[in-house]
């Protein structure tokens, strides 16, 4: 292969390469093909069985040799494996009758003894030539700049691990998100299981406004530092945050506490009433403490919090305009449309100005919140993904959770958690539960014009398509939000638009 470069591992012996295989495994996508070289002996069957092993999430896994079948398909793990080996192949034109490019165009493609399919394999194949190094092995992986930037990535994590006291821990998949963090399980070898947070720099992209790019002015956590300041509030206050164990803030690599897996859903993905009631108590139990902007940092700096001001609640907005209405209806809104809603926008956010304001979590749904039954009111609610948090009106938080982006809430629950939260803050003293419903109103209908914009974003430009699944709900969230008096312009503007709330 041409333009390709090329890094050297040496694996001291078999245990060595199986690691290797399953760290490997955290690094490939869909499409990557991988040809493994080497003499007999050279571990490659022990490097792909590793792999496969890894992916399937199943060390007994039965990998057996495509010795004699040529290939072995796995097309049921998280990303599908096709295991080639090409020793008895009798011409090379045959690897097409192998369904080799359907499977690549799929899955992952392991190939043994790649020299046999002549130049039919991709030119932006991943090499791994595989020799004796005294009693191990001597690896060199030679591919181009994305795919050598994924295995490097990986191989730094595993640094990362040994060089803080985790040598030998395994690794695997455990989740990505809607932003580019990619999150593992690791256990140690006492059995111990916690999260690793790969959230590595990445370019800021093209400027939105004001020569900003988009995550600058929406006050999107650049780095993990507002993760473990946040992480360690939290947690002082008596909430249940992930407590960090190690952190490498300059490549963006973390070890977290294991909160578990149990969430708020049932297994139909239904909400489960007390949990999502115990939700909103949480938020109410938070904005009952005063608000603190400054953070500090265990051992570091101090961490200011952001505003959540006008400029990036405009911005998130106008995602609507950007991009929902053009996937809609097939055109750019017109100028005048334009002009109108932003100004609607100047005009609600305006009205925020007088709002109570404290930490905003940002996403506090669904997927955020881990169910700890092992504790006691409050700190039965696990906290997660709040590096993004800021300092901004109250009601927003609450109007993420009432009108979860991720799952259907039956109107009765919602209307019982928004119940449950003002009693609490009444109780509490010092509430303008007028002003709170307001913002409440304003905050809902920002995040979800946000919302409605962000889905077709992660389609059209991310190659995201399966978050379309939530515009109906979305819309029908936003119609919700509009039915407040304060929302009418918006709402008469959503009908000059065309927005046919019925559809959802």
């Amino acid at each position: 292969m041409s333009d390709g470069q090329s890094l050297t591992l040496i694996l001291a012996g078999e245990r060595d390469t199986i690691e290797f295989g399953e760290d490997l495994a955290l690094a490939l996508k869909p499409g990557d093909c991988v040809a493994l070289s080497g003499d007999l002996g050279a571990g490659k069957s022990t490097f792909a069985r590793a792999l496969i092993r890894a992916v399937a999430d199943d060390v007994d896994l039965e990998v057996p040799s495509p010795t004699f079948t040529l290939v072995q398909s796995y097309d049921e793990l998280r990303i599908p494996i096709a295991h080639f080996d090409l020793y008895r192949l009798g011409d090379s034109c045959e690897l097409d009758e192998l369904g080799f490019d359907e499977a690549l165009s799929s899955g992952i493609c392991l190939v043994e003894w790649p020299e046999m399919a002549g130049d039919l394999l991709p030119t932006d194949r991943i090499v791994m030539k595989l020799a004796h190094e005294g009693t191990g092995r001597r690896v060199t992986i030679t591919a181009r700049g994305p795919a050598l930037s994924r295995i490097s990535r990986v191989l730094a994590i595993r640094e990362f691990l040994d060089s803080r006291g985790y040598a030998g821990a395994s690794r695997r998949f455990l989740t990505g998100d809607a932003s580019m963090r990619a999150y593992e399980s690791v256990t140690t070898a006492t059995g111990e299981t916690l999260v690793l947070m790969d959230w590595p720099k990445r370019p800021e992209g093209p400027p939105v406004l004001d020569g900003k790019p988009y995550p600058k002015v929406a006050h999107i956590a650049k780095d993990a530092y507002p993760f473990v300041a946040i992480s360690q509030y939290l947690r002082g206050i008596g909430l249940t945050a992930p407590e960090v164990l190690q952190v490498d803030y300059d490549q963006g690599i973390l070890l977290i506490e294991d909160l578990g897996q149990e969430g708020v859903l049932d297994e139909g993905g239904r909400p489960i009433e007390d949990r999502y009631r115990e939700s909103v108590v949480c938020l109410g139990y938070l904005h009952g403490h005063a608000m603190q902007q400054e953070l500090p940092i265990e051992g570091g700096p101090i961490h200011h919090m952001p505003d959540f001001d006008p400029t990036a609640m405009k911005m998130e907005a106008r995602l609507l305009l950007d991009w929902y209405l053009p996937w809609k209806r097939g055109e750019q809104p017109s100028e005048q449309e334009r002009q109108d809603y932003l100004a609607i926008w100047d005009g609600l956010i305006g009205k925020l100005q007088s709002a109570e304001k404290n930490l905003l979590l940002r996403d506090f749904h669904s997927p955020n919140i881990i169910w700890q039954p092992e504790q006691a009111g409050v700190r039965r609610v696990g906290l997660i993904d709040f590096q993004d948090a800021m300092i901004g009106p109250t009601a927003y938080d609450l109007a993420s959770i009432v009108q979860d982006a991720r799952v259907d809430i039956p109107k009765a629950l919602a209307d019982q958690m928004m119940i449950d939260y003002l009693t609490l803050r009444r109780s509490l003293g010092d509430f303008d539960e007028a002003g709170f419903l307001k913002s409440w109103a304003i905050m809902a209908a920002q995040r979800n014009c946000k919302l409605g914009g962000l889905w077709v974003r992660l389609k059209e430009r991310d190659g995201k398509p399966q978050y379309l699944q939530h515009m109906p709900r979305t819309l029908r969230h936003l119609s919700t939000a509009l039915s407040h008096e304060a929302l009418a312009p918006l709402r008469d503007w959503c009908a000059r638009a065309g927005i046919d709330f019925s559809e959802s």
